[in-house]
């Protein structure tokens, strides 16, 4: 689910001179919160621009379509802006197909994962956006909470018919084509002729090159599992690894030049998009990190406390998640599966301590950052669902013990 809209990220001298002057620091190759939290660039992975997929729970498609806009720039291919929506009106037709044969036991809803993508990617293809732009209505930007309600209704009516008549196909195609549009069956695209299929193929992206990884103790690591999340309507199977191992491929991903889609929990206080860091700060006495501001924070709950910790004068100790403490927040449900991302570098604070620049699709004019932010190697390790990499991405000693 992407239930919540959402790095500063230094491209040239022109915008190093913008930051230095709203936050009185000249220093190339760092940048800085309004917060005590300063930041270096250790790696960070070329991507495209950040897009907002507005008011729709697409977050799954638009932080997957990212990491493989990103994938072809890596592999030599050059920029693409690829089609979100395309895959979106895949995804929904498959859904309603799902619900269907559950009995109306399935979901309909408007989130899934990044296997999603892949498999609509196989079934239909992919367009450009300036092909297909998925907006056929009356609105600016994206806009799917009338469309997700008849989506509803039509697949609601078929189950409770007990059947799925030429007429209900042809009622869920003309909802698609009036909220997404129609589905080009040729296009051109720089000079030449394409049919969504064909243009995929010329893409070189292989289904079979990505996995899924996850880390959770109550299944056997080493093997594959489905995550027991309602977006895995699809029952797609994560390779199940210890947490270590989890972190040592992300790393070894980014430190090598892939980027990962990133799927966990954004509902935590400490996660703050408007202010460009999401952290798992450890909550002791106040005075243990707040510094010279410490009167300022002394009389608030808890709860209050996480949430203003990133404003503190310099970061604040974090939770050293274990394998015992990230099961412990998955199975009593404080830990969700609730929003996509696209990590693409890593930095690290003042401290020395290590974050993941993280790629949003909340647009870029939610947080002086550009639509970025860093998510602390804390809160990584509590929060992630699971993250899915090329497997090219993944150390050789662990690809061998997983069989891939």
């Amino acid at each position: 689910m992407c239930g919540r809209n959402n790095r500063l990220y230094i491209k040239d001298m022109k915008q190093i001179a913008l930051i230095a002057s709203l936050l009185a620091a000249s220093v190339a190759g760092m940048y800085a919160q309004e917060s005590g939290y300063q930041f270096t660039t250790v790696k960070s992975i070329k991507t495209t621009p950040v897009k907002n997929q507005a008011k729709t729970g697409t977050c799954w498609c638009f932080a997957t379509t990212s990491f493989m806009e990103t994938e072809l720039l890596r592999m030599g291919k050059g920029e693409y802006d690829l089609s979100e929506m395309f895959i979106v009106r895949q995804k929904y037709f498959n859904q309603t197909e799902d619900n269907y044969l559950r009995r109306g036991r399935g979901n309909i809803g408007q989130g899934s994962l990044s296997h999603t993508w892949m498999n609509a990617f196989n079934e239909v293809g992919i367009v450009p956006e300036e092909v297909y732009s998925g907006i056929n209505y009356d609105s600016e930007t994206h806009n799917h909470a009338e469309l997700n309600q008849y989506i509803n209704a039509i697949a609601a009516t078929a189950v409770k018919l007990k059947k799925r008549s030429p007429e209900y196909y042809k009622m869920l195609n003309n909802v698609l084509d009036t909220y997404l549009g129609t589905v080009p069956e040729t296009f051109r695209y720089k000079g030449k002729e394409y049919t969504p299929k064909s243009f995929a193929a010329s893409l070189g992206l292989n289904k079979d090159d990505y996995v899924e990884i996850t880390s959770f103790s109550h299944k056997p690591f080493y093997q594959p599992f489905a995550i027991e999340v309602m977006d895995n309507w699809e029952g797609f199977k994560q390779y199940n690894v210890p947490l270590d191992e989890m972190i040592e491929v992300m790393d070894f991903a980014i430190n090598n030049g892939y980027t990962i889609c990133w799927d966990g929990d954004v509902s935590e206080k400490g996660f703050s998009h408007k202010n460009g860091v999401a952290i798992n700060p450890e909550l002791k006495k106040v005075e243990d990190y707040a510094g010279t501001d410490r009167a300022r924070f002394e009389n608030m709950t808890p709860e209050q406390l996480q949430e203003e910790a990133y404003k503190f004068e310099a970061p604040c100790p974090e939770v050293n998640v274990t394998q015992e403490i990230r099961q412990e927040g998955y199975e009593s449900f404080v830990t969700t599966d609730d929003h996509l991302m696209h990590i693409t570098g890593i930095v690290k604070d003042q401290n020395g301590t290590k974050y993941y620049i993280t790629k949003n699709s909340w647009g870029t004019e939610r947080n002086s950052n550009g639509g970025f932010l860093n998510m602390s190697e804390s809160f990584v390790r509590a929060k992630t669902v699971y993250v899915m990499v090329h497997k090219n991405a993944i150390p050789t000693a662990l690809k061998k013990k997983l069989g891939l």
